[in-house]
C-alpha cells in the first residue's frame, strides 16, 4: 500500500508539463489526469489533482515516474483479488451462490480502475473542496490513503469524518453519500479502487430475490457503461445518481 501511494506521489510531484501528455476529458481513455472533478459543469476550481488508470480488463501503466508500473500491476492484481472475496461474501449474504454476482457482472471482463487523488494543503479549507458530495459507480470501491483523513460520510444528515486505520481498506459497496474535505497542514493522498461490471454488463436488481420477495424493480436498468456516463453527466452533479433511475412509481 505505501508503496502505491509513494507511486502516485511521485506522479504528482512531477513538472506540469511532464503530465500534459495525460490530460484528457474523455471519461474511458486508459490514462488521464487533471484538476477537476467534472470540468464540463464545476464551477470553480476544485483543491485536488487526479490519476485515473485502467487497470482491468487491460491492463495499462504510465512509464513514469520510474516504477509506477511494476508496483501499480502487483497492486491492482491483490486489490482485485481482495474485491472478488467481497463479491463472493456479498452473493452468500444474499443467499446466492458464491459466484452469482461475479458471473452476473461478468467479472472476467470487468472494470477496475486506479484512481488517485491528490489534496495539497490548502491556505482557506473552508472555501474549497476537494471532491464534492457523490456517489461511487463501482459496485466494490476500495479506498487507501496517507496518513491524513478527509474523507466525510453522511449519515443521519450529518458529514462524519471517517478514520481508518493504517495499512487498512476502506470499503465502500453501497450508493454512500461522500466527499472528499481539505486542509491547511498537510498534503492528503488517496487512492480510490472501484471494481465494477464488463462495459456492456446490463445493471439491474437480481431477478431471484425480487421474485422471492415478491417486489418490482425500484430502479431502471442500463449497460454499465451507461451508468458511468450517467454520472459523469451534469445530471448527476451533486445529486445522487441512483436518483435518476428511481422508477417513479416506487
Amino acid at each position: 500500500m505505501e508503496a502505491m501511494v509513494d507511486a502516485c506521489q511521485r506522479f504528482f510531484e512531477l513538472p506540469e508539463e511532464e503530465k500534459k501528455e495525460f490530460q484528457t476529458r474523455n471519461l474511458l481513455d486508459p490514462i488521464k489526469c487533471g484538476t477537476s472533478f467534472n470540468v464540463a459543469i464545476d464551477k470553480v476550481r476544485l483543491w485536488r489533482d487526479y490519476l485515473k488508470v485502467i487497470a482491468h480488463p487491460e491492463f495499462n501503466s504510465l512509464y513514469k515516474p520510474a516504477g509506477y508500473g511494476e508496483v501499480s500491476l502487483e497492486f491492482s492484481k491483490r486489490t482485485r483479488a481482495v474485491a472478488t472475496e467481497i463479491l463472493s461474501g456479498i452473493s452468500e449474504s444474499l443467499g446466492l451462490k458464491a459466484d452469482y454476482i461475479a458471473k452476473a457482472m461478468n467479472w472476467d471482463r470487468g472494470l477496475q480502475i486506479l484512481a488517485a487523488n491528490y489534496y495539497p494543503a490548502c491556505p482557506q479549507p473552508d472555501l474549497a473542496i476537494g471532491i464534492p458530495p457523490h456517489t461511487d459507480h463501482g459496485l466494490v470501491t476500495l479506498l487507501i490513503q496517507n496518513d491524513m483523513c478527509g474523507l466525510e460520510v453522511k449519515h443521519n444528515d450529518k458529514w462524519v469524518l471517517v478514520n481508518s486505520a493504517p495499512g487498512s481498506f476502506i470499503v465502500n459497496y453501497k450508493s454512500i453519500w461522500h466527499r472528499a474535505t481539505v486542509n491547511n497542514t498537510t498534503t492528503r493522498i488517496s487512492i480510490a479502487i472501484p471494481h465494477g461490471p464488463a462495459l456492456d454488463t446490463p445493471t439491474l436488481p437480481i431477478p431471484e430475490l425480487l421474485e422471492k420477495e415478491g417486489e418490482t424493480a425500484k430502479y431502471i436498468g442500463m449497460t454499465y457503461e451507461k451508468f458511468m456516463e450517467l454520472q459523469a453527466s451534469p445530471a448527476a452533479y451533486m445529486v445522487p445518481c441512483l436518483d435518476h433511475l428511481r422508477v417513479k412509481d416506487n
